[in-house]
């Protein structure tokens, strides 16, 4: 990598394509987005520089810097699938279309890149049909086990898929949701995605989309699990780079506008329509051009502005505010925009393991939702917009107290 005078990142070597990435938007010092800490653990909390950039040849958008896997995923990682309603119902729709779909033959097979609670395949193993997740997290996966799901504890790689196919045989589909944007070795997954798929398979996976974070300024989605940020157009080209076939995208409403891809070996599918007006759409939407990201990470930095002068206004107001929600992405919010105690005195969180901790960076405590109904505040950021309906929905008394929520993606507001 080389800097310029100020130090600031000029490029770094993709890691799909090998071109230069140039870096977009910087958002300091963070932590692990997952690494919930105990009080006495602050001391020493691991941070690296959360920064992003795309790449000039295949325009995949990406993190300048990566954190290592075995930092990210670990006995005590904290995020669980299925502690959302939207969650289970969405995945357990997922899990229909493959058996009516895919899983149709003699005896099919499914395998689960980050598999996490087992939120899917759940649903799979109650039909009784084969399947496996790979899941590198010990605690998730126990928990997976123990709904019936067949887990291998590892992380999903070109050994691990020889192995897999060895043990098992070929895969009518592998899948993935919000685990294929965090794996950084792309040339391993890949040969471990041909070691293991049949010839007639799907690879199926679904992440957080460019469009909806450049667009949507919903840059809380940056953080050191998502190691990629993927739009049609740059899938399409780290496909074709690792011998595979783009064959279809689609929009899914996941966390706030996710999509959905499908690839094939080549030649195994015919491209979808639904590929080419996705692929239309981000052209004519400039979506990789650099004076979109510029304008992005201008943007970023007004919103964090905003945010803040939100909240030291309300307090200054005597007002009181607390966070709701502390997903992992809360962390890039609250340190980025250096919120701290006198600012949002805690946040509530459902995750029991979550409940006790700090928030990772701002060290805001978080707390069970039951604090958030002892005396409801003035005031509640809403961390966990991507469920902004169904809190809302949940949460219909705080808004009969008098209550007001407060967004900051697209841009800073009061509900």
């Amino acid at each position: 990598m080389t800097t310029n005078s100020e130090g600031q990142s000029m490029g770094t070597k993709c890691r799909v394509c090998g071109g230069r990435v140039a870096e977009f938007v910087d958002l300091g010092d963070q932590p692990t987005a997952n690494g919930f800490l105990l009080p006495h653990e602050v001391e020493g909390e691991f941070r690296f520089r959360l920064a992003v950039g795309a790449c000039e040849d295949c325009t995949m958008v990406q993190l300048m810097e990566e954190v290592p896997q075995e930092l990210r995923y670990h006995a005590g990682y904290r995020y669980q699938a299925s502690g959302s309603a939207g969650h289970r119902k969405h995945f357990r729709t997922d899990a229909e279309w493959f058996l009516a779909n895919e899983l149709t033959g003699p005896d099919p097979f499914i395998v689960e890149i980050g598999c996490n609670d087992g939120v899917m395949l759940s649903t799979i193993a109650e039909a009784g049909v084969r399947h496996l997740g790979v899941e590198p997290s010990g605690n998730v996966a126990d928990l997976a086990r123990a709904k019936g799901v067949q887990v291998l504890s590892a992380f999903f790689d070109a050994d691990t898929a020889a192995a897999v196919r060895g043990a098992h045989g070929a895969a009518d589909v592998i899948f993935g949701a919000n685990t294929i944007c965090h794996i950084a070795h792309v040339e391993s997954l890949f040969r471990g995605i041909d070691a293991l798929l049949s010839d007639n398979g799907i690879f199926v996976f679904e992440e957080p989309y460019l469009a909806t974070i450049i667009e949507g300024m919903a840059f809380d989605q940056i953080y050191d699990e998502h190691v990629f940020y993927f739009s049609a157009g740059s899938v399409r080209a780290m496909a074709e780079r690792f011998g595979f076939e783009l064959v279809h995208a689609e929009h899914i409403a996941m966390h706030g506008g996710e999509v959905r891809y499908t690839i094939a070996r080549p030649g195994a599918r015919t491209p979808s329509a639904s590929l080419d007006a996705l692929l239309a759409e981000e052209e004519a939407g400039k979506l990789s051009e650099p004076l979109t990201f510029a304008r992005f990470g201008r943007n970023v930095e007004r919103i964090r502005d905003d945010l803040v002068g939100l909240l030291t206004h309300l307090r200054e107001q005597g007002k009181t505010v607390v966070g709701y929600g502390a997903p992992g992405k809360s962390s890039t919010v609250t340190t980025y925009c250096g919120i701290t105690t006198d600012l949002i005195p805690f946040v509530v969180d459902s995750t029991p393991g979550k409940q006790g901790h700090l928030l990772p960076g701002s060290h805001l405590p978080v707390k069970p939702p039951s604090a958030f109904s002892d005396a409801y505040p003035d005031y509640a950021v809403l961390f966990a917009w991507n469920h902004a309906e169904e809190i809302m929905a949940k949460e219909q008394a705080f808004r009969a107290a008098g209550g007001k929520w407060i967004r900051f993606v697209p841009e800073v507001e009061v509900l």
